[in-house]
């Protein structure tokens, strides 16, 4: 897989003075464009986008230090319609805008480009089971809420303390498909994954795709095929550390892609650093490729 991926990038690499087309990226990676923007980042650390505008404007720096295209020229040949648009874009990334970094020869950031290959780092096994599950209902609160890759998500944690009594003993009542029990469920809204983008956040039960609650918020998931992965650790250090390698060592050595769908966690709730028994499903699908790379 990591082959394929670098040869996405390579195609990524040259269409980078137009307008690059994911879908045919994510086809050479031979992956949806879901998980190619969903692995990218995780393995990367940077959402896809972010990427494609640091190397575009690492690319127009040069230019435009150079000095033998006019601005306008350069904004048009990365694909801006306007000197403005180029403007704004130059400037998030170097902290300049390109009128004074060629008058003063300014330092500028630059983005290298980008290829993965594997490197061992101790010996990690990891436990999962794929399982085929019918449709069902997540039936809970939701709340929409910031991403927190390390350490503990403090709105997360108040959003579990503002449950009451009747409602989590109504949840409990609700209860009894797999997995059991009260837990979470992410829908996340962007492919970022960097601290502070939003996500849709339930805390609920898994029930049958019939059951009604009016005090409730309900998450209608489709059938599908989903990894489940046991861990245990401190918590959440271990849960993130597992989420990391499910993205960044899993994947890219199983014949599964990830998909859309909520990724669910169940954990008991404990105070930080301690050890904990937790469950993570993440919804995957059959790879169209092969699995070697």
């Amino acid at each position: 897989m990591l082959e394929r991926l670098n040869k996405a990038l390579d195609h990524l690499e040259a269409c980078l003075d137009r307008e690059v087309d994911m879908a045919e990226v994510a086809r050479i990676a031979a992956v949806s464009e879901y998980h190619f923007r969903r692995l990218f980042s995780a393995l990367s650390g940077m959402p896809l986008p972010v990427y494609v505008r640091r190397r575009r404007m690492t690319l127009a720096g040069a230019e435009v230090l150079a000095g033998e295209l006019t601005l306008l020229d350069i904004a048009v040949r990365y694909g801006y319609s306007s000197g403005e648009a180029f403007a704004r874009a130059f400037r998030s990334v170097h902290g300049i805008g390109p009128g004074e970094a060629r008058r003063t020869g300014a330092v500028l950031t630059a983005q290298p480009r980008m290829s993965f290959r594997v490197v061992v780092e101790g010996s990690t096994t990891m436990r999962y089971r794929i399982v085929e599950k019918e449709s069902f209902r997540v039936l809970g609160k939701k709340a929409r809420l910031p991403l927190v890759p390390e350490g503990l998500n403090a709105a997360a944690a108040a959003h579990l303390q503002a449950l009451d009594k009747p409602v989590i003993a109504r949840m409990k009542e609700l209860a009894g498909q797999e997995p059991d029990g009260i837990l979470s469920a992410v829908v996340y809204l962007t492919d970022s994954r960097e601290e502070g983008a939003e996500a849709n956040y339930w805390i609920g039960v898994v029930t049958g795709p019939e059951t009604a609650a009016e005090e409730l918020d309900a998450l209608d998931v489709p059938a599908g095929t989903w990894a489940v992965f046991d861990n245990h650790g401190p918590y959440p250090s271990a849960l993130q550390q597992l989420w990391r390698d499910v993205f960044t060592q899993w994947f890219p050595s199983n014949p599964y892609t990830s998909r859309t769908g909520p990724e669910l966690l169940r954990t008991q709730p404990v105070e930080v650093g301690a050890e904990t028994d937790s469950q993570l499903w993440i919804p995957v699908e059959r790879s169209s490729g092969n699995s070697e790379g």
